[in-house]
């Protein structure tokens, strides 16, 4: 299991504060999580703040990876799980803490896992959410939902830890052959988008949330190598049959 704890990213986007940081590394380091990624992080971080409420897990921050996008952070990953706390226009696959720590560890087993904490004050963006396979919520008193950034990655650390620490198994429901990376469902949504607007079924004018709709399709499908290399030979026969604009 520690492979597979390895591979399980904690991925911080847009953090203000770089004391959360730090919180967050401490919090990941009690519950055996090593890989911090960082997009866009504060000027001047680590610094002093970050340090000193790390309490110990300096050397989780000397190896956080910083990016200046999101893309970097998650292309290897055939899992991104992004936490929200609020409702979008267009619903994505919600998986409670207990389950997104379930599928990691499953997913972990075979790769590199993402798991995505917004800015302290407004979240993910819809772009962003757009990159998961699914999101996660923890439930709160509604007369009072707003979690630390900190707290809300040591509870989803801890679900993590707890499976592994009670050594309870895992069911190996990955599929045999290797997911589809993020990067790769990236060039199959511009494919897609190319062949779409060739064929007159899509309108990049007038998109009306077709290309996110597709989107949480594809991400909640989970597409493995075969079937990703399936659609895309499918949209190569189309390139070919349709005429050149």
């Amino acid at each position: 299991m520690t492979q597979n704890l390895n591979n399980i990213r904690i991925v911080l986007v847009g953090t203000t504060h770089p004391g959360n940081i730090g919180a967050a590394a401490r919090a990941m380091k009690c519950m055996g999580l090593s890989s911090l990624y960082l997009v866009q992080p504060p000027f001047g971080f680590p610094g002093a703040d970050a340090t000193a409420r790390a309490a110990g897990a300096d050397d989780l921050l000397a190896a956080a990876v910083s990016c200046e996008t999101l893309e970097p952070a998650i292309r290897d990953c055939s899992l991104v799980v992004g936490t929200t706390a609020r409702e979008r226009s267009i619903p994505w696959p919600v998986l409670t803490p207990e389950q997104c720590a379930k599928q990691s560890l499953q997913a972990a087993a075979d790769g590199p896992v993402a798991l995505l904490f917004g800015r302290e004050r407004s979240g993910l963006t819809n772009e962003e959410i757009d990159c998961c396979n699914a999101v996660v919520n923890i439930p709160t008193d509604p007369a009072f939902s707003s979690l630390n950034l900190a707290a809300a990655v040591q509870v989803l650390s801890y679900e993590i830890y707890k499976i592994v620490s009670a050594q309870q198994p895992v069911a190996d429901e990955t599929p045999k052959i290797p997911l589809a990376t993020n990067e790769e469902l990236e060039y199959l949504y511009e494919h897609l988008q190319r062949t779409m607007t060739r064929v007159g079924f899509y309108d990049p004018v007038k998109p009306r949330r077709v290309i996110r709709r597709l989107r949480r399709l594809f991400g909640r499908a989970q597409l493995d190598q075969n079937e990703l290399n399936i659609l895309r030979g499918f949209l190569a026969a189309v390139d070919e049959k349709t005429p050149p604009e």
